[in-house]
């Protein structure tokens, strides 16, 4: 199981048996990494789920409103998450594909482009542009801006999705690096069409910007070699 998968499972028990409620505070980040022994990057992606579901709320600074509040009862819905977590790590990869390009073809055309989650994107982006980074660096880079612009269509559900997919996208994209003719051209054309796509949405061009990203998710697993029924090819 992953590390975030851990941290939820923690959070739908402490619900579950009363220890949490409306209005409750989570423990700080770094007291509930130690607790459950993860990192603080899992805890905080977490944090990110469940805030999309509009489980918690995730205050900032000092005072009254810091901290992470559960705002809502979310036992159906966080069982709900976790359920699509583990799912979609066993469904064939075009259906993940498939389910990617409807998500992300909307959230794009429908993205604000004042959303501060594109400065995030274009952040990403200046991180996967750099000449160190390695192949799971770079792929992790790639699911977290894909996850930014999501998030930029401000829609709760959207973004919820997106992020239960998180783990399908990566071992997906991981697993089929293997069967790429040349990973560092393959990473180039990655790069040019991230930043056309984020340039789109920065212009309030949402139709280009639909199109563009979906030809980006399908081009790279057709490279790769994806068969029609959805099966990974064997590694070389």
């Amino acid at each position: 199981m992953k590390t975030h998968q851990l941290v939820l499972n923690w959070i739908e028990t402490e619900l579950s048996e009363g220890r949490l409620a409306v209005g409750g505070r989570l423990p700080a980040e770094r007291s509930l990494a130690e607790q459950l022994r993860v990192s603080r990057t899992s805890v905080r992606e977490a944090i990110r789920i469940l805030e999309a579901m509009g489980v918690v709320r995730a205050g900032v600074g000092s005072g009254p409103d810091a901290g992470t509040v559960v705002i809502s009862d979310p036992t159906a819905a966080l069982g709900s998450a976790l359920r699509l977590h583990v799912a979609t790590q066993h469904l064939p990869v075009a259906d993940i594909v498939e389910t990617r390009v409807l998500l992300e073809s909307w959230a794009v055309s429908h993205a604000r482009a004042d959303s501060p989650q594109l400065a995030l994107a274009a952040r990403l982006l200046e991180e996967m542009d750099g000449d160190a980074v390695g192949v799971d660096e770079f792929l992790a880079l790639d699911v977290r801006f894909h996850l930014a612009l999501a998030d930029a269509a401000g829609n709760a559900v959207v973004s919820a999705m997106m992020g239960s997919l998180r783990e399908s996208i990566t071992g997906y994209a991981s697993r089929l690096t293997a069967n790429l003719p040349d990973w560092d051209t393959t990473a180039g054309r990655l790069r040019a069409e991230h930043h056309n796509i984020l340039a789109a949405v920065r212009s309030d061009d949402g139709e280009r910007a639909g199109k563009l990203v979906a030809a980006h998710i399908e081009g790279y697993y057709k490279e790769a070699g994806v068969a029609s029924g959805g099966t990974v090819p064997a590694r070389p």
